[in-house]
């Protein structure tokens, strides 16, 4: 017990009870209930909603000598916040250390309280019984005094089997990491309490109109692709259309076109005209526009759901989230009258940290470049040293696409598919890579040997993935860039958030913040050095660069992707004659 002696006021294991302010999901939460319970002495405290309304601070010691404990802490800390209390100093969040021991495997009943305990062979409540129990506090009350004692001791189970987990999984406990984890999930609180601003006006007027837009924006998009028979997409339309615009588009084995989401998002990236398709055919088969959680101060709140993904990042739903669903939805952010929005991303942040970690020198030069596509060009002698991105688009596009292979462990044939040309196009690029950056491939192949030799990686800050058996390499291979990206983020979130920025979110490599108009720049270049310095703590001394995207108020957050569909959208909502008679559709042109 070395490390809990660091606690001299005490370790408490807490849990609280709770539901969204009025019922609405979007609010802040409204706690019901508090059970804390001393993990030496074993002594309980309970205190239900009227109490916890009347205490300034928490009714356990939170201070440099005393540690929290919680499962899922977030929630927990969501509850401080909305109670007002000042936060925990030292937070251990055993979710956290539980998916630190089992990402990559699978565990039989999943990552919450009950499948770590039943993980351990620890008995624990029917799940049955505390997802009837969890609706029962949903329902926000009233409650008799005897389903009050039923919620009371039913989160009393909780923290008492949570006590048995903390003693069982004490000895693998990374302690100080442990609790910059702990940080985080203090810091994704603060984000969940901010929320991102968003225009519910125009969001109530698109839902209201949302059947009836559907095939006006068929009609408002297609004209400029002609590629829908009614509201059918038909395949062999696009191909002429690609055919014809010169684009090659990705392929299956089969050799028949990849049609995937994921595919339309990165195509779209490289070409903006690909962009309104993608974002067309998402709308009609995925958006269900009541799913975004706005609260009634007309903010998008959700759980951020940290270390939900394999290598650590954030797995928001995309359907809650407003940086789920299309990126033309994204244009609902709106700041406050008087207030700002900086959107802060890392510039090219896998390839600047493959360099850094790698200590590849050719690569952390390319990266410093700016452009490390037009650079590994450069290097590579494939282009000559004074070439520009306009004067040679498609050759950096190509080689942009090698570095994006690689960072995701793609082999020739799957680069070939990417780029619409021969395998031994992409076979060519692919050893060109490797000659330019030979310590960057070294230290890539030792990683794949480590994982495939002693099962298991992990990061800067100790995230491990773990061998469940059947190796991907791509994945593994893919696995230190996003996931020490995910480690610098977490720097950077707890960083923003401490200093008192206000963050709205994160989202994958960037942070969206907000301050009053008159302070946006200093506050933007604050957040920006904070990252930055994130970032080099994180890889030795290299920096990462950052973007910064400034939206004063009346100004909206604008996705160049998505820009053509938010246009035709408002195009249509503004006109007042019923849709279906409309024979025009505003926003063709753009």
């Amino acid at each position: 017990m070395k490390y809990i002696e660091r606690f001299p006021r005490g370790v408490y294991v807490i849990d609280f009870e709770f539901h969204p302010a009025n019922s609405i999901e979007g609010n802040k939460p409204d706690p019901v209930c508090l059970v804390a319970l001393n993990y030496l002495t074993g002594q309980v405290r309970r205190y239900w909603r009227d109490e916890l309304r009347q205490l300034p601070v928490a009714p356990f010691p939170c201070g440099d000598d005393a540690l929290t404990v919680a499962y899922y802490a977030s929630a927990e800390v969501d509850c401080f916040l909305a109670l007002g209390w000042p936060l925990p100093v030292n937070l251990l969040d055993l979710y956290c250390e539980f998916r630190v021991k089992t990402n990559g495997l699978t565990p039989t009943y999943g990552a919450g309280l009950i499948g770590a305990l039943l993980y351990f062979d620890f008995p624990s409540q029917d799940a049955v019984n505390k997802d009837e129990m969890r609706q029962v506090v949903l329902s926000g009350g009233p409650w008799s005094p005897e389903v009050q004692e039923s919620i009371l001791a039913y989160c009393q189970r909780d923290v008492t089997t949570l006590r048995t987990l903390l003693a069982y999984m004490y000895p693998m406990i990374d302690w100080p990491r442990a609790l910059l984890r702990g940080q985080y999930m203090m810091a994704v609180s603060r984000m969940q309490d901010v929320g991102v601003p968003i225009d519910v006006p125009t969001l109530k007027k698109i839902q209201a109109k949302w059947d009836l837009i559907q095939d006006e924006l068929i009609a408002g998009i297609d004209h400029q692709y002609g590629v829908f028979e009614g509201r059918t997409f038909k395949v062999a339309k696009w191909a002429n259309y690609l055919e014809r615009h010169q684009i090659p588009w990705p392929r299956l084995a089969s050799g028949e076109l990849d049609f995937k989401d994921d595919t339309f998002r990165e195509m779209s990236k490289a070409y903006r005209q690909v962009a309104p398709m993608r974002e067309l055919r998402s709308a009609l088969s995925e958006l269900r526009l009541s799913d975004l959680r706005v609260g009634d101060d007309g903010r998008n709140r959700c759980l951020l759901s940290p270390f939900r993904s394999k290598t650590g990042r954030n797995q928001p739903s995309n359907s809650r989230f407003i940086f789920g669903p299309s990126v033309w939805l994204r244009s609902l952010i709106q700041p406050q009258p008087g207030w700002a929005l900086a959107y802060i991303d890392y510039c090219q942040q896998e390839f600047g940290i493959a360099a850094a970690l790698s200590g590849d020198q050719a690569m952390m030069e390319a990266y410093r470049s700016g452009d490390p596509y037009l650079a590994f060009a450069r290097q590579a002698g494939a282009v000559p040293a004074d070439v520009t991105k306009a004067t040679h688009k498609a050759q950096r596009e190509l080689f942009k696409q090698c570095v994006l292979a690689v960072q995701y462990g793609m082999g020739a044939e799957s680069l070939a598919i990417k780029i619409g040309q021969p395998v031994v196009t992409a076979r060519w690029l692919l050893d060109l890579h490797r000659s330019t950056y030979r310590k960057f491939w070294q230290w890539s192949d030792a990683a794949l040997d480590e994982f495939s030799l002693q099962g298991r990686l992990w990061t800067t800050l100790g995230w491990e993935l773990r061998n469940s058996g059947a190796i991907n390499p791509r994945s593994v291979r893919n696995f230190p860039m996003q996931a020490n990206g995910a480690e610098i983020l977490r720097v950077a979130c707890i960083y923003l958030t401490e200093d008192g920025i206000r963050v709205c979110a994160p989202v994958h490599d960037a942070v969206l913040i907000e301050t009053r108009l008159d302070a946006i720049d200093a506050t933007a270049k604050r957040a920006r050095d904070l990252m930055v310095q994130a970032s080099a703590q994180l890889l030795g001394g290299f920096p990462l660069a950052c973007d910064v995207n400034v939206i004063r108020y009346p100004g909206r957050y604008v996705d160049e992707r998505g820009k053509t569909m938010w246009d035709t959208v408002i195009g249509l909502l503004e006109v007042e004659r019923p849709l279906a008679d409309n024979q025009g559709y505003p926003g063709q042109g753009a």
